[in-house]
């Protein structure tokens, strides 16, 4: 399971024009899912999303987390992450899991996270196409892998 954290002071999900989800400042979280995924890696990537300390804290310093700051988070899924460009220029994504085994993963994920944070976690619409805005603060983007736990 890959997660792509950016760091906003806003974002939002539109679906056939219509804006489906909005934050504040918080953080916008791409997930991409593989078949081997499990409960390990949602507890492993939700405790680092929420604990990670990327904001500022009185003195300038990233030092506070989400939680801390009162952020909100917005989830899209993007199968994208798990792309392999090792051969020619088309990338493959065979890695990524199909929507039987991805979708429980991804709505789990989102509970895990409201649980953490006790409020309620912005989406998108899981498989849809999707337009992503977002005003990247810092800019601040982590990149998490939890099968690379570096």
């Amino acid at each position: 399971m890959r997660i792509l954290i950016q760091r906003v002071t806003e974002a939002s999900v539109t679906v056939d024009q219509k804006e489906k989800s909005r934050i504040e400042k918080g953080l916008l979280v791409f997930v991409g899912i593989e078949d081997t995924d499990s409960e390990k890696d949602i507890d492993y990537l939700c405790k680092k999303t929420v604990n990670l300390r990327i904001f500022d804290d009185e003195k300038g310093i990233m030092n506070k987390s989400v939680i801390d700051i009162d952020g909100e988070i917005l989830v899209v899924s993007q199968f994208t992450l798990h792309a392999s460009t090792k051969k020619g220029n088309r990338p493959s994504y065979i890695r990524a899991a199909k929507p039987n085994h991805s979708i429980p993963i991804y709505e789990e994920f989102c509970e895990k996270l409201s649980q953490l944070m006790n409020k309620e976690i912005k989406t998108g619409i899981f498989g849809a196409n999707m337009t992503v805005s977002l005003v990247n603060d810092g800019p601040v983007t982590i990149w998490i892998d939890s099968k690379n736990r570096e």
